[in-house]
Parts: structure tokens; C-alpha cells; sequence
């Protein structure tokens, strides 16, 4: 019998993400919130709120867990990330393409097929420099706050090259240049374009040549960012509508059609 209503928790490295669904697929609750190192009592906690707010329905709700802790939440079903993530971004596309997910911890590159199947995908998940960690670390170092990075990028006259391919590494030039009298707005733009290309490097070995390309995670949030990668891939990219909730989404949906 298929539940009336599904949880799904995407347990990332740093951002837990949760949503309730209805059997048609409709989101009825959802939760972002900074991931704690406590995963279990997070995932205890959240779930519990959320069917709160779905209402008795949700009271036996199955639950399901992707993202970097799922395994450790005894009470729900683990799914491995590049479905859950395929399944949420159709869910809401209803389109077959390529989708990229910058989290904080690795970078996804997926091809989704036209019933939503995965038909092929890479990951980045040796270093911090393809991943939204290179951005917060060193935006971090510049004091530029997230809502103030279009601003940076719009001013800036020019992009200042930052070559370093390592995180640490890159954080260690980025004061070296900002000793140097090198304009922080271009800084940041060099920064926007140097995680562009990495991230288009990796899409590359998965995309079709004439693929839609979609962008979900947090990163999907910065438009400077959406618009770096869409000049590196020489094409527009679509950002999937509430880009945080699609891994969470896609293990709620995958729960309720077992």
C-alpha cells in the first residue's frame, strides 16, 4: 500500500535538508538547516517537526536518507545520493538533461535520462576546490558575506586570475594578491570563474553535446556562480526551483514508491 505521506533527509556535510511529501508528490513541509555532528539526534528532531506539520497523516510516514550521513540515522531507509538527487531534479524538470549539484563536500555531475533514470554520472570528492567549500573558505578569508558577492562580481572592471587548483593552497594566493593591491571584486569574480571551470571540466565528461544543463545545491543559490558556469559550458543553465531540497526530495519520493 502506497503511504499517504514520505520523509526524505538529505544529511550533508554542512547543510541538513528535510522535506515531507504527499503521494503526489507535493511538498507539505521541508527544513534547511546547518548540519549538526550530531546526525541522529538532527535527523530525530527534524523528522518529528516535520510530521508535526504534515499532520496526522504523516504519523507512520516512512522515512529515507541520502547525502554524507545517511547511514548514520538507524530509523530511515539509505539511498544513494546520484539517484535521490536525478529523482528530485525530474520530479520538479520533468525533462531529461544534465544536472550539477555543488555541495559542500562534493560536486555531482549527473545525466538524467527521460523517464528520470540515471543514465550516466561523475563526482568530485578528492578535494575542496570543485565543491562550495572552495568558495566559503576563501570568501570567507576576503570578508565578502554570500549576498554581497553579486554585488562583487557586478563591479568588478575585470576577473583576477586564481590559479591554484588546491583549496589550501588557493586561500594562501588570494592574500597574496590581496597584499599586492589586487581589487577584492575581481578577486571574487576570479573566484566564481576558477570553480566555473573545474565544475565544467567534470560536466564535460557526462554531458551530451546538446544536453539541458540544470544546477541544484546551495551553490545553485549564487547567481554569480549559475552564470560563471553557464559561460565556462558555453550554454544557459536552469536552476531546479528550491535547489537545497532535491536530494531530500528525491529519497522521499523514492521511499514512497516502494
Amino acid at each position: 500500500m502506497t503511504p499517504s505521506v514520505a520523509i526524505g533527509l538529505d544529511a550533508g556535510s554542512t547543510t541538513f535538508k528535510a522535506v515531507a511529501v504527499d503521494a503526489g508528490g507535493r511538498v507539505l513541509a521541508a527544513r534547511v538547516e546547518p548540519a549538526s555532528p550530531r546526525v541522529e539526534e538532527q535527523a530525530r528532531r527534524v523528522v518529528g517537526e516535520l510530521r508535526a506539520a504534515a499532520g496526522p497523516v504523516a504519523a507512520d510516514a516512512r522515512v529515507g536518507a541520502t547525502g554524507y550521513g545517511r547511514k548514520r540515522i538507524p530509523a530511515a531507509l539509505a539511498l544513494t545520493e546520484i539517484t535521490c538527487h536525478a529523482r528530485g531534479a525530474f520530479s520538479r524538470t520533468r525533462r531529461p538533461g544534465v544536472l550539477v549539484d555543488v555541495g559542500g563536500q562534493d560536486t555531482k555531475v549527473i545525466r538524467v535520462g527521460p523517464a528520470g533514470e540515471v543514465l550516466d554520472f561523475a563526482m568530485n570528492d578528492k578535494c575542496a576546490a570543485g565543491t562550495g567549500r572552495f568558495l566559503e573558505v576563501i570568501l570567507g578569508r576576503l570578508h565578502v558575506p554570500l549576498d554581497a558577492v553579486g554585488e562583487h562580481v557586478a563591479r568588478a572592471a575585470g576577473a583576477v586570475a586564481v590559479s591554484s587548483t588546491c583549496t589550501v593552497f588557493a586561500e594562501s594566493e588570494v592574500i597574496s594578491l590581496v597584499a599586492d593591491g589586487a581589487p577584492i571584486e575581481g578577486i571574487v569574480k576570479g573566484l566564481h570563474q576558477a570553480l566555473a571551470s573545474r565544475v565544467a571540466t567534470l560536466a564535460r565528461t557526462t554531458a551530451g553535446g546538446g544536453a539541458e544543463v540544470f544546477m541544484s545545491g546551495g551553490v545553485a543559490l549564487n547567481a554569480a556562480m549559475v552564470e560563471a558556469l553557464g559561460k565556462a559550458l558555453g550554454k544557459p543553465i536552469a536552476v531546479v526551483p528550491e535547489p537545497q531540497l532535491v536530494g531530500a526530495l528525491g529519497a522521499a519520493l523514492a521511499v514512497m514508491a516502494r
